[in-house]
Formats: structure tokens, C-alpha cells, sequence
């Protein structure tokens, strides 16, 4: 059974960092692409961060540059290091899975999610 557990979530000033973390069973990272997503209430699931086993990553404008995903094969654990935080980055964050060597920030691709941990940015 696949298991994906997010922990690392809190609230911070405008400005400052955070680091979440996803800790995986039932499957090896390091096989699979993994992703971090979020979301804000009344707003669609968007995708922050992606990485796939070979070191390829991807992110979208709203936060290249201040945001790095990376991953621990020993661990078996994703990771997400946010900096110059915002509070429009305010959102439940998720970690997910996808198998497959393809690289997406697009939730539909991905097949096993976390439940979440919430991050408040206040200004």
C-alpha cells in the first residue's frame, strides 16, 4: 500500500522559509517522478515543483527561483525548500507520484497523493 505522508507545513511572515517533507512507502522515489502540488480554497490544484529520478525538475514561474525540490534515495523522502516566501503562496501543499520517466506539473498525470500540510504566509 502506497503511502505518502507531508509534514513540514506552518506559518511564517512574508519573506521567510519553509521546508516540507513527504515521506514515502510502498514505493521507491527513486523509480518514480514525484511532484508537489497546492492548493488555496476556491482556487484549481497547481503544481510548484516536479522531479524524476534522472535530476530533471520543473517549475513554474510563480516560483522558479525561490523554491527547489529535491529527493533523498535513502530516505525514501521528497522535499521541498521554500524561500522568500509569500502570501499568496498560502495553500495546502501536496506531494505526489507518478511512474514513468515523463516529467509533469499537471495533476491529472499523477496517481498517488499525500493529504497535505497547510502553509500560511501572512504579510
Amino acid at each position: 500500500q502506497v503511502q505518502l505522508l507531508e509534514s513540514g507545513g506552518g506559518s511564517v511572515q512574508a519573506g521567510g522559509s519553509l521546508r516540507l517533507s513527504c515521506a514515502a512507502s510502498g514505493l521507491t522515489v527513486s523509480r518514480y517522478c514525484m511532484a508537489w502540488f497546492r492548493q488555496a480554497p476556491g482556487k484549481e490544484r497547481e503544481g510548484v515543483a516536479a522531479i524524476c529520478s534522472d535530476g530533471r525538475t520543473k517549475y513554474p514561474d510563480s516560483v522558479k527561483g525561490r523554491f527547489t525540490v529535491s529527493q533523498d534515495n535513502a530516505k525514501n523522502t521528497l522535499y521541498l525548500q521554500m524561500n522568500s516566501l509569500k502570501p499568496e503562496d498560502t495553500a495546502m501543499y501536496y506531494c505526489a507520484a507518478r511512474y514513468g520517466p515523463a516529467l509533469y506539473l499537471t495533476s491529472v498525470m499523477y496517481t498517488y497523493w499525500g493529504q497535505g500540510t497547510q502553509v500560511t504566509v501572512s504579510s
